[in-house]
């Protein structure tokens, strides 16, 4: 079956039973349409609020803790339930507000809808509301109107239509009436149709409805998106896990002591019951997910004001660590999106011109040097500026366009060449605008120093060519097209310039036909959307940490091959293929090509998609970097959805978990460095934090088992946990990125947050914690001490430990020598640590709260002696495998 855009305005019209567009459907007809298949709008059905907030408590960690706060409350220690709850709610908080703030990018599509559109019904020509069109409808367009519907365009005068947002293409696009005859012209390319939610921006025209709602381009978008579900994090997943087997051991560990102590009858039930609370609330780290959430929330700051980067879902600074390859758009993002003329060929000679962008800063150069203006020349620069239908101008400082890119260059190139203030001489008169196809704007202008006309042209190199030949039989066609092929080759947009001079008549208006005549030839220019400098620089720093960069872009493949060489996208020779060889492989073959290319040219919004979820299925993890509407299934899809902040679509900021607020792809390399350092400090933190939970369930196991009592309450372990732990481990936020960072290739999928050494060294702290605890307890005890000193000596033995470990655990080198750059706001953090201790200890109704008292100063020389045992053991650990790691690499 046929596309639209394969039939004629005769077969679409017939398809749809109108006989005269003018005429259009009835009001009957369209209203039984409308009732069959449903109104022109994109259906939003978002989650309640109220269940995100109920799902958070869906996690076994905070159904244990839930347990523990019944408990505590049935034998009446409800400062312990007070403060358990507490822990459970922040917990659900935090999480409801990160999945709140995910994307809504649905709505905003729904936004982007147009609101009104004029059509023709019963012979008349009315506006009326765009939810009611129907698949029909005789659309009447004009400059400034939104598009309501997709169209086939039957009818057309320049008209010209913006479709970036869905598309890619920056230029807008020139509509025609022809039917195409190519089934698999690409979206971008079907000049016949118009897309709902793009713009007019010139010109006007008549189109037929296709398709209306979710059966639009962008309802496609929609459902796309709407279909991909959100995804976990691998930290967050890995944090789960982490949580789930600890919860897991935990329960079981106190059953089994639940059970042993009740057939033993060694407590009574409700001293039992407390005495596995303490255990329960001893052993859940219930400080992990706060931790955790600090470090990723101080990174997200961190980020906000260093890199002007905006980071919606705090779990996606990690991901960020562990990227493994960055899709992304061309235009606007690896380049400046400001086409600049940066060589010329007049006649014979050859030159080039300085400066980027649209500011009219820069020289003309022969030879690399300064040269004077022909006459050819200035008639070139002529040519450029009155074959033109674009604004160039300042504001504030920073130099803009509103029309073409490519128009402006030239608006550039003439301001940058003659002077700001520089006045033609030549008048215009009349503009032939550009067309697709013909491929050239021309511009009928008066000379003021003679009276004679002057057509000014520019356009398609091989229409020139035509034209010049028409004028001169000796034209050298092969010569200049030669020209035309190097420069193409090299990634640059080739421009032929020409003029006439009118004879024997005066025109009130150009046409083609005065053009086919023929025309002198004045040379070619060379334009280049610049790459960004501060892109290749991150390039080289994102091949260096084993990134691999894949540019996705509407180019001619030839031309995104050179621009990828010029970016350095790949240390080797750069692959590219388009939407057209993509589209005929099979999901394995797209797997192996995502990896294997890194140019993706002439590709459609689908392709977007495709390409990262055959990324993805090859086990990498893939950011995509985008801006329009069309990138946000991608953008959704991808492990981290990256959007432009200034010139990026809110459909795209709202799917994105990241947007960079200033546009600057350079601050990829910025940011994934970030969160390689936030991702070795939250598993330095866990692997801090673990070892004192798994001590403290030690400490109340064994005292169970040998009938003794319990020497820490649990009140007294949730101070150890929520307070003196987490002081410490915030100095983790602080802590710098190691050295070489970047120079290690991005962790593996299969990589677990903890290897077998991980595991090893929390099993062995957490023993020598716990039995150095009751060590201390059991010495200071025997040598005259209370109850009540001896506990409050052993809570500080495990507090001041745990300062010692971090000394270690903070580095891969002997932690001692280390400690010179620890920063200055870690030591602030540590200091409030130990003013805590001494709150604890000293501070009457502190003592009264938590069962604690004074004590000596030699006995805090007796915990500071048994505290640094743990750090002292660790080092040896560490001695050790370094001197192994040494003879392996002599090996």
């Amino acid at each position: 079956m046929k596309q639209a855009y394969q039939l004629t305005t005769d077969e679409i019209m017939q398809a749809n039973g109108l006989t005269e567009l003018t005429t259009g459907l009835s009001a009957h007809e369209a209203q039984q349409r409308l009732a069959k298949d449903g109104k022109n709008i994109l259906e939003v059905k978002p989650t309640p609020k109220w269940k995100i907030f109920l799902r958070q408590f869906n996690n076994i960690v905070i159904y244990i803790l839930l347990v523990a706060t019944l408990l505590t409350i049935l034998i009446g220690h409800y400062t312990d339930a007070i403060v358990i709850l507490a822990v459970v709610i922040l917990n659900s908080l935090i999480g409801y507000f990160q999945e709140t703030s995910a994307a809504n990018a649905l709505a905003k599509i729904q936004e982007m809808m147009a609101q009104h559109a004029t059509v023709y019904r019963d012979g008349q020509r009315q506006d009326v509301d765009a939810a009611n069109l129907v698949v029909g409808d005789v659309v009447f367009l004009e400059a400034g109107d939104n598009v309501p519907a997709d169209l086939r365009i039957v009818s057309a005068d320049n008209l010209r239509i913006e479709e970036s947002a869905l598309t890619g293409e920056t230029n807008s696009v020139i509509k025609t009436d022809e039917a195409l005859t190519d089934p698999d012209v690409p979206l971008a390319d079907r000049v016949n149709m118009a897309y709902s939610s793009t713009a007019v921006t010139s010109g006007s025209g008549i189109g037929i409805v296709v398709a209306t709602g979710e059966q639009t381009e962008i309802g496609k978008i929609s459902q796309e998106v709407a279909q991909i579900k959100p995804k976990k994090t691998r930290l967050t997943k890995e944090i789960d896990h982490v949580g789930t087997v600890v919860s897991y051991i935990t329960i079981i560990g106190s059953a089994i002591i639940f059970v042993v102590g009740f057939f033993l009858q060694i407590y009574s039930l409700p001293a039992l019951a407390l005495a596995v609370v303490a255990m329960l609330v001893g052993s859940i780290p219930e400080g992990l997910p706060a931790t955790t959430s600090v470090i990723l929330a101080f990174g997200v700051s961190k980020m906000a004001k260093r890199y002007q980067t905006i980071i919606k879902s705090m779990p996606a600074v990690e991901t960020l660590g562990s990227v493994d390859v960055i899709a992304t758009d061309k235009t606007g993002t690896l380049t400046k999106n400001e086409m600049t003329a940066i060589e010329l060929w007049s006649g014979d000679r050859h030159y080039t011109v300085t400066g980027t962008g649209y500011a009219p800063e820069g020289q003309l150069l022969a030879n690399g040097q300064p040269t004077e203006l022909t006459d050819q020349l200035k008639l070139l620069l002529e040519a450029g500026f009155q074959a033109n239908d674009t604004v160039l101008a300042e504001e504030n400082g920073k130099w803009t366009i509103n029309g073409e890119p490519t128009d402006g260059a030239f608006l550039t190139l003439y301001r940058k060449v003659l002077g700001v203030d520089y006045q033609s001489p030549f008048e215009p008169l009349d503009l032939l605008p550009f067309d697709s196809d013909y491929r050239y704007i021309a511009e009928l202008t008066k000379d003021q120093a003679n009276g004679r006309q002057v057509i000014f042209v520019k356009g398609s190199p091989d229409k020139l060519f035509g034209m010049a030949a028409q004028a001169d039989p000796h034209f050298d066609a092969a010569k200049w097209q030669r020209r035309v092929n190097e420069w193409s080759q090299q990634g640059k947009r080739v421009i032929a310039l020409g003029y006439q001079t009118v004879t024997g008549e005066n025109l009130l208006e150009v046409e083609h036909d005065h053009l086919y005549r023929g025309i002198h030839l004045l040379g070619l220019a060379a334009l280049q959307d610049a790459p960004r400098e501060e892109v290749i620089a991150a390039l080289k720093q994102m091949n260096r940490a084993g990134v691999a960069v894949k540019m996705i872009t509407g180019d001619d493949p030839q031309t995104a091959r050179a621009i990828g060489h010029q970016l350095g996208l790949a240390p080797g020779e750069i692959h590219a293929i388009t939407g057209a060889e993509w589209d005929r492989l099979s999901p394995d073959e797209q797997a192996t090509a995502a990896k294997d290319n890194q140019v993706f040219a002439r590709t459609t919004p689908q392709n977007k998609l495709e390409i990262v979820n055959a990324l993805q299925k090859d086990q990498l993890v893939t950011a995509m970097v985008g801006d329009g509407v069309n990138d946000a299934p991608a953008l959704k899809q991808a492990d981290i959805g990256v959007a432009m902040g200034i010139k990026g679509t809110d459909v795209a900021k709202d799917a994105a978990d990241m947007i960079l607020g200033d546009d600057n792809f350079a601050t990829m390399a910025a940011v994934i460095e970030e969160g390689r350092r936030i991702y070795d400090n939250i598993k330095k933190s866990i692997l801090f934090l673990l070892p004192t939970s798994f001590a403290e369930g030690l400490v109340v196991a064994f005292s169970i088992l040998t009938a003794q009592q319990v020497p820490l309450q649990p009140v007294q372990l949730l101070w150890i946990n929520l307070v003196a732990a987490i002081t410490i481990q915030f100095a983790f936020v602080f802590e710098k990125a190691a050295p070489g960072l970047m120079n290690r290739p991005p962790r593996p999928v299969s990589a677990r947050l903890m290897g077998r050494h991980d595991l090893i060294q929390m099993g062995y702290v957490s023993a020598l914690m716990a039995i150095f605890a009751l060590v201390s307890y059991d010495w200071f005890t025997g040598h005259g001490s209370s109850v009540v000193n001896a506990t409050t000596m052993m809570i500080n033995v495990i507090v001041i430990s745990k300062l010692f470990y971090f000394f270690s655990i903070r580095s891969d080198r002997y932690g001692l020598s280390q400690i010179k750059t620890i920063t200055g706001k870690a030591w602030l953090v540590i200091g409030i640590m130990l003013a805590f201790q001494l709150i604890l200890t000293y501070v009457p109704f502190m003592q009264s709260a938590f069962h604690v008292t004074g004590i000596s100063l030699t006995e805090w020389l007796a915990v500071v002696v048994f505290s640094c045992l743990i750090m002292l053991v660790a080092e040896f650990d560490k001695w050790l495998r370094l001197r192994k790691e040494a003879h392996n690499d002599q090996d």
